[in-house]
């Protein structure tokens, strides 16, 4: 079986605003080293042989940083520099680069934890999931809703607005917050659509009904989203 890690790093970090002023998201630093090697770092780690990168915001300095890196044969990438192809859209872009994998480790870059990955990848088989998505109790605006016995993906909820969408029924089910890892059966992915733009929650949402898609909880791993100013000033304090 064959397994490529793929690394959303093509956003424009303007919550990380002033940090990213002069370069990518992916290349702000924690504890003396960037975020891009933090989690390529831990792909690696779990057994992960191959890579792919997605770039957008400062092309040229991920390049750079790409091409340095001690790994730089075993990372592709994917280069979004036309435009921004959000998390969907872009993961289908990069098809060509993953067609002949079974499954894909999925990592937003700003996402930050001590998670085993190898753990997640062998619940995904041992469940005969489609996707599994790593998840936590935690307090946010958005949640993804599963069905407590099963753990399948039955819908979404927004706090904020109270906006609900229902795609299985349950009788049982539990409100997570979404990880920001995961990992997808590359026969479902080749059926996001191929338009422009897309989002992956939106797909997951929508294949939910028919398609196995399940929870990996993880709540006694260390997490953190130091995608936001904010926050990560409060981590370098």
């Amino acid at each position: 079986m064959k397994i490529t890690g793929f690394i959303f790093a093509a956003g424009l970090g303007t919550r990380l605003y002033p940090l990213t002023a002069d370069r990518p998201k992916a290349l702000v630093k924690y504890e003396g080293k960037t975020l891009l090697d933090i989690v390529l770092g831990r792909m690696f780690e779990s057994g992960i042989q191959d890579v792919i990168v997605n770039i957008h915001h400062f092309p040229d300095k991920m390049l750079e940083a790409l091409r340095a890196h001690p790994c730089a044969d075993r990372i592709r990438i994917s280069d979004e520099r036309a435009y921004l192809r959000d998390t969907a859209g872009g993961l289908k872009f990069a098809e060509p680069l993953w067609n002949d994998s079974d499954l894909l480790l999925l990592h937003n870059v700003d996402i930050l934890s001590d998670i085993d990955l190898k753990k997640l990848i062998d619940s995904h088989i041992s469940n005969n999931a489609e996707a599994t998505l790593a998840v936590r109790h935690r307090q946010t605006q958005r949640y993804f809703r599963f069905d407590g016995d099963s753990g399948q993906l039955c819908g979404w909820r927004n706090v904020k607005t109270g906006e609900i969408l229902t795609t299985r029924s349950s009788d049982h089910l539990t409100d997570l917050a979404f990880s920001g890892i995961h990992v997808l059966d590359t026969r479902l992915a080749r059926t996001i659509p191929a338009v422009e733009k897309s989002s992956i929650t939106q797909f997951y949402l929508e294949r939910s009904s028919e398609h196995r898609i399940r929870a990996y909880t993880h709540d006694t791993d260390r997490w953190m989203d130091v995608g936001k100013y904010e926050e990560f000033h409060n981590l370098l304090s």
